[in-house]
């Protein structure tokens, strides 16, 4: 949060890129900007002695400038303590301080006030680094001595002097709690005075600082001085949902920024009727469900069967004070919707459904049409060379969107495929010739030699060693899938 924290090693701030000049003394908790700073005081007039200096986190206290000495916003300074001395930065000084001291001390008595000893030397400033240095391990060390003795308390914070002889630790409890033989044992193991104070969880979250819910940084621990009581009571104005997990802040309590706009909404509500009164009408009694403060609707619902298909009721606050008035004269309306003032038209939509894509289930046959779509049937075997294929049926004709497989060719092999006189069906079992008996020496006469004795030719040469199956089988099925298997 600090220049400090955020510095680079060479004294330039790598968060808000000012290289340094800060107008407002730094990117520090609770920051103040010097409004006043070019305003010069009247003639003969001495500028205010009291000043605002601040300390770790966002502790900030009034020292009186006894000395005169010149100071600016920023200058490190080591001031009383008890015991000893503290160092911190100068934060307002001028007619500004005289504001914040009537803001935040009003009964301040200027002559009882701690004064500023001196500015800070090297050897100051060298020892206030080295006690910022220690607090973080102390702070652990303090947490596990208070866990030994079974206290139940959260050390939240250590801030040590400036001379590094006393410490203060801010810590939250419940209760009360009996913290004495730990202020021995940490007296003992420190070597240093001890000093606690007990906090609440707003000022614990203010004083270390954090990230709320809106992204920005909280705003106890950049702007926020005063802590205002916020009750449940504020997020029902403002019709928020009673979810303490969402009201919550960093600290555990109901944000502060619920107080914020709920002047707003106590003000817009005063025009609207009680939600408490039920609206009677013929078809039944209508009870309050919501409130839209910035619509000016508040929303009704009918009791027991006759919601069954109604639903919410939206009327505006003038419309509900009627209807009030009329149930006070002992009449009753028809029904709400006479009254509605939030009327509902749907909207048809500018486009068809030309492809079925408001459908629900348009991909479920989709995927198993195209598993089917592009799959060919093999041929069962290889036929022998030279055999042609017979077709029992005549080819159907080609597609003509499906490209040809002879595109390639030339012409003339496209010719010679046209004068092919259309091979005969196969010939039946009855019609064929009886084959001659073999010779009386032995010799087997083949059926071909038969065949060329009586004077016909077979269309294909047989296989002598292929067995003879005189069942007549079904022709094959032409799909139109296997084309151009002719040889």
């Amino acid at each position: 949060m600090g220049c400090s924290s955020c510095s680079s090693g060479g004294g330039t701030p790598r968060g808000c890129k000012n290289n340094g000049t800060c107008s407002s003394g730094g990117c520090n908790k609770l920051g103040v900007f010097d409004w006043l700073a070019n305003m010069q005081l009247p003639a003969g007039q001495t500028s205010y002695d009291i000043l605002e200096i601040r300390f770790k986190n966002s502790r900030k206290t009034f020292y009186r400038n006894a000395k005169n000495l010149s100071l600016q916003v920023g200058d490190v300074v080591v001031v009383e303590a008890s015991p000893g001395y503290d160092v911190g930065v100068v934060s307002v000084i001028g007619e500004l301080a005289r504001i914040q001291v009537k803001k935040k001390s009003p009964g301040l008595k200027p002559m009882e006030t701690k004064k500023i000893l001196r500015i800070a030397n090297q050897e100051d400033i060298d020892k206030w680094v080295q006690a910022r240095s220690l607090e973080s391990e102390v702070m652990f060390q303090a947490r596990t001595l208070a866990v030994n003795i079974g206290l139940e308390m959260k050390i939240s914070d250590v801030e040590y002097q400036g001379d590094l002889t006393k410490a203060t630790f801010y810590y939250t409890a419940e209760g009360r709690v009996d913290f004495r033989q730990l202020i021995k044992d940490m007296a003992d193991k420190f070597k240093i005075r001890i000093e606690m104070r007990q906090i609440g969880s707003r000022q614990e979250a203010q004083r270390l600082g954090g990230i709320g819910s809106c992204g920005r940084e909280l705003c106890c621990s950049t702007w926020l001085t005063d802590f205002r009581s916020v009750s449940t009571s504020a997020a029902r104005y403002q019709q928020l949902s009673l979810n303490p997990q969402k009201l919550a802040g960093q600290c555990g309590k109901l944000k502060c920024c619920l107080n914020y706009e709920l002047d707003m909404y106590l003000d817009a509500i005063k025009s609207f009727p009680s939600t408490d009164v039920k609206l009677q009408t013929e078809k039944g009694t209508a009870f309050h469900i919501k409130t839209d403060v910035f619509k000016r609707q508040l929303w009704y619902m009918y009791e027991g069967e006759a919601s069954i298909g109604v639903g919410l009721v939206a009327l505006s606050p003038e419309r509900v004070q009627d209807i009030i008035k009329i149930n006070k004269t002992g009449k009753k309306p028809a029904d709400l919707k006479d009254f509605d003032s939030h009327v509902v038209t749907r909207k048809e939509p500018d486009y068809d459904n030309v492809v079925g894509q408001d459908s629900l289930n348009r991909f479920d046959n989709t995927f198993s049409k195209n598993k089917n779509r592009n799959k060919k049937k093999k041929p069962k075997g290889p036929r022998a060379e030279g055999e042609n294929a017979t077709a029992t049926t005549p080819r159907p004709a080609q597609r003509p969107d499906r490209p040809q497989g002879n595109a390639n060719k030339p012409q003339q092999n496209k010719s010679q495929q046209q004068n092919k006189p259309q091979q005969q069906n196969r010939p039946q079992q009855q019609n064929k010739p009886q084959q001659a008996k073999p010779a009386e020496t032995g010799d087997r006469v083949s059926p071909t030699a038969s065949a060329m004795a009586q004077g016909t030719a077979p269309q294909a040469q047989a296989n002598p060693n292929k067995k003879k199956n005189n069942r007549r089988r079904p022709p094959r099925k032409n799909t139109g899938g296997n084309e151009g298997t002719e040889k």
